[in-house]
């Protein structure tokens, strides 16, 4: 099987993305889970055939690493043993669904999100590849802050509604027409022409698009919880990676301890069962710890579009950036890690850093051409200090 790279595109298992270290490979477990099995095997996976780091990406996703065009036919017919693959790319691309963490066996959450899947597999509208899904009915709404185009979500008073993000309103629903309503949403956004305001729904509404009175609601949504951190919460133990990439180690160590992993759009893993936090190198566990304040890409040499190192940078000015703030360091100005606004952020060109401060890598920045020694040594130029 043949590897393609398309720029613009996100990675899948069929579709995988070439970078600097290799081909990226990105699985999408079902219902945002992987059961102990699944877990496991992609640890062994990831060292058989990649580089033996897995990344965890903002969507909830993994991607091995370093994968080679010899083996990636391989590593496929693997990972459709272990039922992680679509029947192809396109079915592939289409199924960008969040479900928050905080499910439980007997809400609607999992069948939701499965009854989801199965509509955009049978009848799907043509949505932009970035297009994506979240269901969220809990009492309160955990995905509020995560990237997601259409929701599913509580409202205030309990009920079920369905909202296209952009819109401060849902649309009440009941349990037996909320993905019926969500795919229609999904159709009027196409119908619209969504895909030429950038292809997400709060850009097209916030372009003057207006929905239909059929797609309309009146019902504010349910209150949103902070972003979660690492620790120990009634489901499980909450855990973090720096920079959001696990060892193959790492995700075996938790393998072996669960019954299932639930995968999390804030680079962190749900670990089911646990009642203490696990004790493993590479794993975040301290809800405090530094590395928690910042983002990076792969950057250099990892991918072939960076200017520098991004996550050595940023691992060291980590203990630098205040508890409230946190910082983006990209490899260029694609934005790959985070697409949206940080309290501070860094973009890699050819001739150094460029500083944004409250802004995007797309943002105007107010300084040029800093270098990585610069910023270690005096880390008091991101914030204006000197």
């Amino acid at each position: 099987m043949s590897a393609v790279a398309i720029k613009g595109w996100c990675p899948g298992a069929l579709r995988p993305m070439r970078s600097g270290d290799g081909l990226v490979v990105r699985i999408r477990p079902h219902g945002g889970r992987l059961d102990a099995k699944q877990a496991a095997g992609i640890a062994a996976l990831a060292e058989r055939y990649g580089n033996g780091l897995i990344d965890l990406t903002s969507r909830a996703n993994l991607q091995i690493r370093g994968v080679t065009d010899a083996g990636h036919r391989s590593l496929i017919e693997e990972l459709s043993r272990l039922h992680l693959l679509d029947l192809d790319p396109e079915s592939e691309a289409r199924r960008n669904i969040l479900v928050t963490p905080f499910w439980s066996a007997s809400d609607d959450n999992r069948s939701l999100a499965a009854e989801l899947e199965q509509g955009l597999a049978m009848a799907p509208p043509v949505l932009p590849t970035k297009f994506g899904f979240a269901v969220d009915c809990g009492t309160e709404r955990a995905l509020a802050s995560a990237s997601a185009d259409i929701r599913i979500e509580r409202g205030m008073a309990g009920e079920l509604i369905v909202r296209a993000d952009g819109a401060e309103l849902g649309r009440p629903v009941t349990r037996r027409d909320a993905v019926k309503v969500a795919l229609a949403l999904a159709e009027w956004f196409v119908e619209s022409g969504g895909e030429g305001g950038g292809g997400r729904m709060a850009a097209h509404i916030g372009a003057g698009a207006k929905l239909p009175d059929a797609l309309r609601g009146h019902a504010k949504p349910a209150r949103m919880i902070a972003v979660p951190r690492p620790g120990l919460y009634p489901q499980g133990a909450m855990v973090g990676a720096a920079f959001g990439q696990v060892t193959h180690a790492a995700l075996t160590y938790l393998a072996k301890r669960v019954q299932g992993l639930r995968m999390m759009p804030w680079r962190m893993i749900l670990a089911e069962g646990l009642r203490e936090m696990p004790r493993c190198q590479g794993l975040v566990t301290q809800a405090d710890d530094p590395i928690l304040r910042v983002i990076a890409c792969s950057g250099a040499p990892a991918c072939r579009e960076a200017y520098a190192d991004t996550r050595e940078l940023a691992a060291a000015l980590a203990p630098h950036i205040a508890d409230d703030a946190w910082l983006h360091v990209a490899g260029c100005a694609k934005g790959c890690a985070h697409s949206g606004a940080a309290v501070l952020t860094l973009v890699a060109t050819s001739e150094g850093f460029d500083l944004i401060r409250g802004g995007s890598t797309r943002d105007a920045p107010v300084l040029h051409g800093l270098s990585a020694g610069r910023l270690i040594a005096d880390p008091s130029v991101l914030t204006g200090g000197r």
